[in-house]
């Protein structure tokens, strides 16, 4: 009884899970390009330097205020809907940032910004969106996969922004007229989508726990803790390594190199992410996860070595793999289907939130900390210490506590 209901529901999800890996590698692209090539542009266009890395900060405060309204949205509509808007979101995002660059106009440069912050807001709900159709024993794995998806987006994008960047007379230009085609791509790709609109709750059915309830609960407030950490800390590292790399007196290309390799080690670990989890449990991988960004903070103070810059950022990135993958798994198993809309919403909001506040301190830390890049740079990586002790802490905690409560 128990196989033949699982098998068709777990074909069905696979061909979810197909879908949303070819969406992870197209339009999972955009990220490395926006991340690439952001902080560049804004830092051609802004009026203080210390400001460069504002346009990166918009994308994520305009996911930040995405999350919820685009998970209701979904939990209304469907995710095959929710999905297109958030590529037409990155489409506009786009047009309006191309037209900043023509005009050279820095205000206009972060409202585009901030509409491309709609696409990583609904990029973000590929990884619940792969476990809504399947089983709970595929639902890691499904995860994994799709997180997987971005291996793929990590080449796409820095090659497209090595092709593109001074393609036009314009620099950056054609970088953002590429991320118009990626978005118009990713809009026909979802009409493969089989996830059921969500049905509307009968007047008696289950109405689940309220935001408070749900964020009280200990184990989906750990889950939240390490997934706000693992990628506010990745993102403050990130946004700062092309200014870092360049500002040592490196070329735009070993930027993008530099970015290739994190990306990579982002989402080739989570081709086994997913068995690690079920052999060895969420709360050990997460911590391995908190483990290697600490470490990756140690090498990138080191020195500022091309080597050095390479290392740290694919430490940074498996750690993150780590990290936000058993999060996410463990706040998946955390909450039922009647919570998920109102769960997952909530969390993304938390999520982008302290990405956002990592990313406005990313410029700040880097541009105005010190006299010169490498004092930006130790700055930055320092900057990591106190989270990942209130990550790691949390964590202890949830391990520790009796199981009974």
């Amino acid at each position: 009884m128990t196989m033949s209901t699982t098998a068709p529901t777990d074909s069905r999800a696979r061909r979810n899970v197909t879908v949303l890996v070819l969406a992870q590698a197209f339009l999972g692209s955009q990220m490395p390009m926006n991340f690439t090539i952001g902080g560049l542009a804004g830092q051609s266009l802004a009026p203080n330097p210390c400001l460069a890395t504002l346009p990166i900060s918009l994308i994520v405060i305009g996911s930040m205020l995405s999350a919820t309204p685009l998970s209701a949205f979904m939990q209304r509509f469907g995710r095959r809907a929710g999905f297109a808007l958030g590529s037409l979101g990155g489409m506009t995002g786009a047009v309006i940032s191309s037209y900043a660059l023509y005009v050279s106009s820095f205000p206009i440069f972060l409202l585009g910004a901030l509409f491309t912050g709609m696409y990583m807001s609904a990029q973000g709900f590929y990884r619940f969106a792969a476990a809504d159709t399947a089983s709970e024993e595929f639902q890691p794995k499904a995860i994994s996969y799709v997180m997987a998806g971005g291996l793929a987006s990590a080449v796409i994008g820095p090659q497209l922004v090595k092709v593109t960047t001074q393609a036009m007379v314009i620099p950056f230009l054609g970088t953002y007229l590429a991320v118009i085609a990626v978005n118009m791509i990713g809009i026909w790709l979802f009409a493969f989508l089989d996830i059921p609109k969500p049905q509307p709750p009968a007047h008696d059915a289950p109405k689940g726990r309220s935001r408070r309830e749900l964020i009280t609960t200990p184990r989906i407030a750990v889950a939240v803790i390490c997934a706000t950490v693992s990628y506010a800390l990745m993102n403050l590292v990130m946004t700062s390594t092309p200014l870092a790399v360049v500002g040592c007196g490196y070329q735009t290309s070993d930027a993008a190199n530099i970015v290739t390799a994190h990306v990579l080690a982002m989402f080739v670990p989570s081709f086994f992410t997913g068995h690690v989890i079920a052999r060895f449990g969420v709360e050990k991988v997460i911590a391995t996860g908190l483990v290697i960004v600490a470490a990756a903070g140690v090498v990138a103070m080191m020195g500022v070595d091309l080597t050095h810059f390479f290392v740290a950022l694919i430490l940074l990135g498996v750690g993150w793999n780590f990290g936000f993958i058993g999060a996410t798994s463990m706040l998946a198993s955390a909450h039922a289907p009647e919570e998920r809309g109102r769960m997952q919403g909530m969390n993304d909001l938390i999520v982008f939130g302290g990405v956002t506040m990592a990313s406005l301190a990313s410029g700040g830390l880097m541009n105005c900390s010190g006299g010169t890049p490498q004092t930006g740079w130790q700055a930055v990586n320092m900057a990591m210490v106190p989270f990942l002790v209130l990550a790691g802490g949390a964590l202890i905690w949830l391990v520790m506590r009796p199981a009974d409560e």
